[in-house]
């Protein structure tokens, strides 16, 4: 596994050491110790870490016919047992990480008591967790490689580390904590290495068990389990993919006995998508075709298209480096736009609409060919009726996909007229005050992009006259103005202010006699960035 995953703190780079290559016990110094005192001091540790490790193996309820005494995995099948293996495999990582990452930071402050104590528990530690796993699972011979070098160099780790305690020769420790740096690196490597095995060999077990089952409840089972697992971040997203889930859970998708299955599975492989190598499983196995049949398909269960816009949404993001699978996309654009807008227009609740309007959003961003096919589905008068509806808009996260379509379908102009005609300016309006209604830094984002959206579709627009017109009889200049010298009104957010600033230039070179000699000498006159800097700088009046 590797150290990103697990946060192991290691150091950026290994220090350099003034070791020679002659072996190390040459260097070591005779030290005579105790052996009862030492197992005194030891003692303590060693204690900890054997309850440790039973109590985190011991779920609080245990079915009565689960082993007693089982650990990591137990021999058997069962869906309990394969979703508590790969938990319980990440949490004693996390626990042998956490060890590791201690002793880095107490070798480099020189508390070599600490540093031979944390040695202890984390080879207890490690060599718990490997015989456990041993001992339940026909271990790769790959992975046993890795394993014999792991418990050797935490072997040699207590022992190096031990011999750190019983003396102060400054030349002899500091040549101890080089080469303790080394073999502490290498160690990590070898855990990580290791976890990563461990991890996609349960995860392939995982993915055969969907593959090969014909029942439903084992399959859904399964894919529960890689969901959860797709929840501990890309890292294991990338090993899921890279072990072929994504192949397997389209082939799910492909069979129609297995229809009240595509939702579960849809949603797995939207969170798969989240990296590089998710996305190029899909494109290999022409994903995209399988979702566009979904979607299009008027015998799909809501449910499904939702997770199949999903899907598209995650593909679609432009938060991916590569473009590569876009090409494949294009082909079946104009039936996936139809089915999303569609989706939009039905939906029942408002995490469908979430969905489907995500999509649309980020499928305009990429080819302007998508806001025409919006147009001509009536999409804008959709999306503002939408906005009206409760059920379907009820979240600052949903306006945000409404305003940027609409920001994105405003570069077009014929978009003005349909915008005019369903009273569009107004929403417009109602979406450049949006606040959040709870502390929540992602909501308090949302709304920061829903004005900034807003803000630029209004300054769009309002190239046509008539729109321009609209707007400034609907109050929309004195408004622009209250955000522009008010911090708290647009939330604080500078890039609100450079929106509003061009929403306002737009509409007093269209109608000066709008704005007021003072605005227009402070906010339209000086150059932008000097009017943003006032803005900016400006305090609120309490009085």
């Amino acid at each position: 596994m590797s150290s990103d995953r697990m946060a192991s703190p290691r150091s950026s780079s290994r220090q350099s050491s003034s070791l020679s290559s002659s072996p190390m016990s040459t260097r070591m110094q005779s030290l005579h110790v105790d052996s009862v005192q030492r197992w005194m001091e030891d003692l303590r540790h060693m204690t900890e870490v054997e309850c440790m490790c039973v109590l985190q193996a011991k779920p609080i309820g245990v079915e009565e016919d689960a082993q007693q005494g089982e650990l990591i995995v137990a021999v058997g099948a069962g869906d309990h047992v394969a979703r508590n293996n790969l938990q319980t495999l990440l949490r004693r990582a996390l626990v042998v990480s956490t060890e590791l990452g201690k002793m880095f930071q107490r070798l480099e402050k020189g508390r070599w008591q600490r540093v031979h104590s944390t040695a202890v528990r984390a080879n207890c530690h490690v060599r718990s967790l490997v015989h456990e796993y041993s001992a339940a699972r026909s271990t790769p011979p790959e992975m046993q490689k890795y394993e014999r070098s792991l418990l050797e160099k935490c072997l040699e780790l207590t022992n190096i580390s031990e011999r750190c305690l019983h003396t102060d020769d400054e030349f002899f420790l500091k040549s101890m904590r080089e080469a303790i740096h080394d073999i502490l690196t290498d160690v990590s490597d070898s855990f990580s290495n290791m976890i990563d095995m461990a991890l996609a060999n349960e995860i392939r077990l995982l993915i055969k068990q969907i593959d090969s089952s014909d029942s439903v409840h084992t399959i859904g089972s399964a894919i529960s389990n890689l969901l959860s697992l797709t929840q501990d971040g890309p890292q294991l997203c990338s090993i899921i993919a890279k072990e072929g889930a994504v192949v397997v859970l389209f082939k799910i998708c492909r069979q129609d006995r297995f229809r009240d299955l595509y939702a579960h599975a849809l949603r797995t492989v939207a969170s798969i998508c989240c990296v590089e190598e998710g996305i190029n499983q899909l494109d290999k196995v022409d994903g995209i075709l399988c979702l566009a049949d979904i979607l299009t398909d008027d015998s799909s269960v809501e449910a499904a298209r939702a997770e199949a816009a999903a899907v598209v949404a995650q593909i679609t993001s432009p938060h991916h480096a590569s473009t590569q699978h876009l090409a494949s996309f294009l082909e079946s654009m104009h039936d996936i736009v139809t089915a999303l807008i569609k989706l939009c227009e039905s939906a029942s609740c408002g995490e469908v609409f979430l969905l489907a309007s995500a999509a649309l959003a980020n499928i305009t961003f990429f080819d302007s060919m998508a806001c025409e096919i919006l147009l001509q589905l009536n999409a804008i008068h959709i999306l503002l009726e939408a906005c009206r509806d409760r059920q379907r808009v009820d979240t600052p996260y949903s306006k945000d996909q409404v305003v940027t379509i609409l920001a994105n379908l405003s570069v077009l102009e014929q978009c003005a007229p349909e915008v005019m005609q369903d009273r569009g300016i107004e929403r417009l309006l109602l979406l450049l005050g949006e606040k959040p209604t709870s502390p929540s830094p992602s909501e308090g984002a949302a709304c920061e992009r829903v004005q900034q959206k807003a803000a630029v579709t209004l300054a769009r627009l309002s190239r046509d006259p008539d729109v321009a017109q609209t707007a400034i009889q609907l109050k929309a200049v004195p408004f622009l103005i209250e955000l522009c010298r008010s911090p708290t009104e647009r939330n604080n957010s500078d890039s609100v202010l450079v929106a509003c600033l061009a929403a306002l230039r737009r509409l007093a070179a269209g109608c000066p006699d709008s704005i007021e000699a003072a605005d227009h000498q402070q906010l339209i006159k000086p150059r932008l960035v000097d009017s943003f800097l006032l803005c900016s700088n400006m305090e609120e009046s309490f009085v």
